[in-house]
């Protein structure tokens, strides 16, 4: 039974981060972390697909392993976090008490995303997941 939900979870959560891509005020890498989690305690198959996608899955696996998150990932996400925030609650609201959720939570996200681990750049002619052969 404990499967059966974490398997619905989270192929909802993950439903949830893939719009989250093209809705703004949506977030996606919430949702992604969460239906890793459902996975990891559901179906291993689902688990690795999510971790090798070739658009996330590195990102997935950083975070996951503790390896932390690229300055530049950091700065997009941050950038993209706050301007649609801003677009969110000072354009398409007028609801005050939404703005400041909102406000706050873009806060809370700023917070933890700048308190992760900052991923080193890699040598020259190495590439992320894998070894040099030397």
């Amino acid at each position: 039974m404990l499967r059966t939900l974490c398997l619905a979870g989270g192929l909802l959560s993950l439903g949830l981060g893939m719009l989250g891509m093209a809705l703004p005020v949506l977030p996606t890498t919430p949702f992604l972390l969460l239906s890793l989690w459902c996975f990891s305690r559901s179906s291993g198959r689902l688990e690795r697909w999510l971790l090798t996608n070739s658009l996330f899955g590195r990102y997935l696996d950083d975070y996951r392993s503790g390896r932390g998150i690229p300055r530049r990932v950091k700065w997009y996400i941050l950038l993209l976090l706050w301007s649609t925030i801003l677009l969110s609650a000072f354009v398409l609201t007028d609801v005050r008490w939404l703005s400041i959720l909102l406000l706050a939570v873009a806060a809370g996200v700023t917070v933890h995303i700048a308190g992760q681990k900052t991923k080193r750049n890699l040598p020259e002619g190495e590439t992320p997941g894998k070894e040099k052969i030397r």
